[in-house]
């Protein structure tokens, strides 16, 4: 009976790993299921990736197809929680494949003391595959450290899209201020995204040409750039999709040179051209350097613009007007702890009839008498206005925004272009558009879909509760204190 049971479980056994290898999925070929692992692990249409090391722990044939897949190990994360082994590992199994290279070390006291040796470590090992590497983000504590890493950046990189160097404390870095010989030996062909927070590179235009993504932060005083310089950088980025310039403050950049209320712009044959150009944000750039930039570039396509911690924008405001006359979609508008004048900000807005998002935040002349005229009609100002955000805002009264709310609840009617009545006379391109503009602007205008008031003390409950009946998405959050 017992030699009749054993051989019962051996064909049991049996029966099961036959049965297994008939399943669907490993019998797909290993090309395919490669293809697979890539989605899954990218993140390909799924919030939740999932990892190399699971799929390997699934059987010895996924295993298997992982580890002769190259582009599963080609994201190569440098930081305390991950160990240079595993770095030589990926390097390996990479093969030729296109790296994505992260090195990350927090301002952290615990780090302190093995950072610099760490980076220069794993740099030793990346060094020889800096020919391709897709994207390299480099951040550190300090400057010491940003330069021990770089100067191993020395070799071209032909491949390279994306670069990212943040320096987190570079204020007593001055023994390391000076720019280090060109990186990549300024070859770098493909370099589309460039971020960099406090990096001294000399303002090397090989580096930061023919970008289409800008992000500059972190520079103070002597190393800020002029505004000369930022504007020739423009005019090697004429496909320029998004600039950034956040915490930039020095002599050059709130010198009174520009700050002038009738600013005016030069001739548009003379402005830099960024007709691709969607997405502007200046933080605490400084109001000089910002209208000087403003003045000089055209972007008749800007859908988003930032403007926090810049004084009087009302110069800017003008300039934007301007701009407006010919072309200017704009989607979203952002300002935060700024001055302006009220009346040259309602008529600016009277030009952006496709704004979306309005917000303005801890703006002290968010007054009720611009709200009323937010609710005045025709024609409307911001007919589209979906998303409006007074967080911090506290000069307006209740009646003012409850009026504003109302005035925007009935039903925008549907209405064909091709039914409204055309104008008498012959009118060229922008005229026509211009029309249009005016004509839609004339109707009911869009019902508000979100609503912040967080921070405004004269908003009762009871008021938050009457703007959920009509408001789908309301946010009353009260200000956190020190300790949240």
């Amino acid at each position: 009976m017992a030699t009749l049971m054993s051989q019962r479980h051996e064909l049991e056994t049996h029966l099961e790993r036959a049965v297994r290898l008939q399943s669907p999925v490993l019998r797909l070929p290993s090309e395919l299921l490669s293809s697979i692992f890539v989605m899954g692990v990218f993140g390909i249409g799924d919030e939740d990736p999932v990892m190399v090391s699971t799929l390997m722990l699934v059987c010895r044939y996924w295993s298997e197809v992982a580890l002769n897949t190259p582009v599963l190990w080609t994201k190569i994360s440098v930081s305390p929680h991950d160990t240079l082994s595993k770095t030589r590992r990926k390097l390996e199994r990479s093969k030729s494949c296109p790296l994505d290279i992260s090195i990350t070390f927090e301002p952290r006291l615990e780090y302190t003391t093995s950072v610099t040796k760490h980076v220069i470590n794993a740099m030793e090992l990346i060094r020889p595959a800096l020919w391709r590497t897709k994207s390299f983000r480099l951040s550190v504590p300090n400057r010491p450290q940003a330069h021990a890493a770089l100067l191993r950046c020395q070799e071209d990189a032909p491949l390279l899209e994306t670069l990212s160097i943040h320096i987190h404390h570079s204020m007593q870095d001055d023994a390391y201020s000076s720019p280090l010989l060109p990186l990549f030996k300024g070859h770098t062909p493909r370099l589309k995204s460039c971020s960099l927070t406090s990096f001294n590179f000399g303002w090397d235009r090989r580096l930061i040409s023919n970008l289409r993504i800008l992000k500059l932060a972190g520079y103070f005083n002597a190393f800020t750039p002029s505004a000369s310089t930022l504007l020739s950088v423009l005019r090697q980025c004429p496909d320029l999709e998004e600039l950034a310039l956040r915490n930039i403050s020095g002599p050059s950049v709130d010198s009174d040179t520009c700050r002038s209320d009738d600013l005016t712009p030069p001739p548009s044959s003379k402005s830099i051209q960024l007709r691709r150009l969607t997405k502007i944000s200046f933080y605490y750039s400084g109001i000089g350097l910002t209208e000087q930039i403003m003045a000089h570039i055209a972007y008749p396509n800007l859908q988003s613009l930032e403007m926090c911690y810049l004084e009087n924008v009302t110069p800017v405001l003008q300039l934007l007007y301007a701009q407006a006359s010919t072309r200017l979609p704009l989607l979203h508008l952002r300002m935060e702890s700024c001055l302006f004048n009220e009346i040259k900000f309602v008529n600016f807005l009277r030009h952006v009839p496709s704004l979306i998002s309005l917000e303005l935040v801890d703006i002290d002349d968010t007054s009720s008498a611009f709200l009323k005229d937010l609710s005045s009609s025709p024609p409307w100002i911001c007919p589209h206005l979906e998303v409006l955000n007074v967080d911090g805002c506290t000069a307006f009264d209740w009646d003012s925004l409850r009026g504003l709310v109302e005035s925007r609840l009935s039903v925008t009617p549907t209405y064909s272009l091709h039914s409204l009545p055309l104008p008498t006379s012959r009118v060229g391109p922008g005229s026509q558009a211009l029309w249009t503009d005016q004509l839609l602007t004339s109707f009911a205008p869009q019902r508000l879909r979100a609503i912040d008031v967080t921070r405004c003390s004269q908003i009762s409950k009871e008021m938050v509760q009457w703007l959920r009946m009509y408001v789908a998405d309301v946010k009353c959050e009260p200000a956190k204190g020190v300790w949240n």
